[in-house]
């Protein structure tokens, strides 16, 4: 059999402790609050605009627009203040740097990455791609978000990154989204209410409906239905609590991609948004929507959730529904397959599973097509981003869990008209821990959430050890003769 040429390259992406977002830093009890708010309402206009002028000269060069981020700070702690005559911008601001703090989005970590074409190859020259990659940064608190780089994939492989920006910019969340009604009452009967008070609140709304108007049909039957009862009150919250993990996001378009960050915002994300694998998504009719599937964790629970996009700029943020909605790994094919939508996942943390949905939003009915079946993948395997489509079969870059816990990247192949059957797998690892590549926040591990072709290359990135990312190049037509019939 032909050895699989694997070509490392020399890009790599390392962790930077000074990319940094401000975020509140405001105390929960309410009496410390006041006791820091205190302390600067005494000082002179004069004594305020020196301790201000001190701190921008310190961390003004070091955000967009912080000034914009402290006043918004300062809003959050206004209800906080008695009675008193118009405070001054510059005793706004300093109130705001009071109640604030720098976070360093990837000061640990920088890895599982996923790698899509560009939606503008403008100026790419022949034979070349520019790509998007998504990363998982991970900081304080092991807080994960998503962030962006760019570059392009040369005519022959070669691999150029653009520089990453210093500054990194949360994005603006959209004040009223919408919601789809199917959708939502859905995942509304899957959390348990069911009962008279979600149909009260549900029927008098349009089958697409914006936050504000599920916020009055909420007010107008909990006026309807008083006295309140516990019922009724949890349901309430649990309608909240839907609607704010269902979220849009806008960037600036004057934003390069390495200073757009997807920060968690709702509280089943609260702990980190993990692992998006990213796709190009094609639909029957010819369009184009950027899909990724990423893990959302509050401290104690992980959810998969769904994102969706078409330039980078704007994003849906949504909860999925269906009984196979749990576990990690859930990967998208990049096109249906017999009209349906396919999905890969592994409810059971040991095989692969697929399952096939008319819908993007509702998952159920997973079947096991992979199980562990070499040494090296023998704790249990899963998958590295969504399937490839080629000539030969869908492609499925995997990875496998064995003995010390040590992970390795292998692949399958799966029938295009029936990806339910298994046509070639890989006997020994594609990739392995090497060198460097093992030391790390968790040693010995190679992972990727996402690779994409270039002509007749796998552009295949991963991360070492959890920590960096690096890049590596694969021959597809050694692959795919490497691939061994399935048993």
């Amino acid at each position: 059999m032909t050895p699989i040429r694997v070509r490392r390259h020399s890009a790599t992406f390392h962790p930077q402790s000074a990319r940094v977002i401000i975020r509140p830093f405001i105390p929960g009890n309410s009496h410390i609050v006041a006791s820091i708010l205190s302390r600067v309402l005494v000082l002179s206009e004069t004594e305020a605009d020196a301790q201000l002028r001190a701190i921008l000269a310190e961390f003004a060069s070091r955000h967009f627009d912080i000034e914009s981020l402290l006043l918004a700070h300062y809003e959050k702690v206004r209800p906080h203040i008695a009675q008193h005559p118009p405070l001054s911008r510059v005793r706004q601001l300093l109130i705001g740097a009071l109640f604030s703090g720098e976070y360093a989005l990837e000061s640990a970590a920088l890895f599982n990455p996923s790698m899509v074409p560009h939606p503008d190859q403008t100026g790419v020259p022949a034979g070349g791609v520019r790509f998007i990659m998504s990363l998982r940064a991970t900081g304080e608190g092991h807080i994960s978000s998503i962030e962006f780089r760019t570059g392009v994939i040369a005519a022959d492989s070669t691999i150029g990154v653009e520089p990453v920006s210093p500054f990194v910019t949360v994005p603006e969340l959209v004040p009223n989204p919408t919601y789809r009604k199917r959708s939502f009452t859905v995942k509304l009967q899957e959390m348990g209410f069911e009962d008279g008070h979600a149909a009260a609140v549900m029927k008098p709304l349009a089958e697409t409906f914006t936050l504000q108007q599920l916020d009055e049909s909420m007010a107008r039957v909990r006026r309807e239905s008083r006295p309140l009862n516990r019922d009724f009150r949890r349901a309430l919250e649990g309608f909240r609590w839907l609607a704010v993990s269902n979220y849009e996001i806008n960037f600036s378009s004057k934003l390069a991609l390495s200073e757009r960050i997807i920060f968690p915002v709702s509280p089943n994300e609260s702990n980190g948004i993990e692992d998006a694998r990213f796709v190009r998504f094609t639909d029957d009719d010819g369009s184009i929507l950027y899909c990724a599937t990423y893990t959302a964790y509050n401290g104690r629970a992980i959810l998969p959730q769904f994102i969706e996009t078409q330039d980078f700029l704007h994003f849906r943020v949504l909860t999925l529904n269906g009984g196979a909605v749990q576990n990690k790994g859930m990967a998208l094919f990049p096109r249906r397959i017999g009209g349906r939508y396919s999905m890969l996942s592994r409810q059971d943390d040991q095989n692969i599973l697929i399952m096939f949905s008319d819908s993007l939003h509702y998952w159920s009915n997973p079947q096991v097509i992979l199980r562990p079946s070499e040494m090296w993948e023998s704790v249990k395997i899963g998958n590295c981003g969504s399937p490839i489509e080629t000539e030969a079969g869908w492609l499925v870059i995997t990875h496998g869990v064995g003995p010390m816990r040590k992970y390795c990247i292998g692949a399958a192949l799966l029938d295009l008209d029936d990806p339910t059957r298994v046509i070639g797998r890989l006997r020994d690892p594609l990739l392995c821990p090497e060198g460097n590549e093992r030391e790390g926040y968790v040693p010995n591990v190679v992972y990727s959430c996402g690779s994409m072709l270039h002509g007749r290359d796998l552009i295949l990135p991963f991360a070492m050890s959890d920590t960096a990312t690096a890049i590596a190049t694969v021959s597809l037509d050694d692959l795919l003769a490497n691939l061994r019939p399935a048993a």
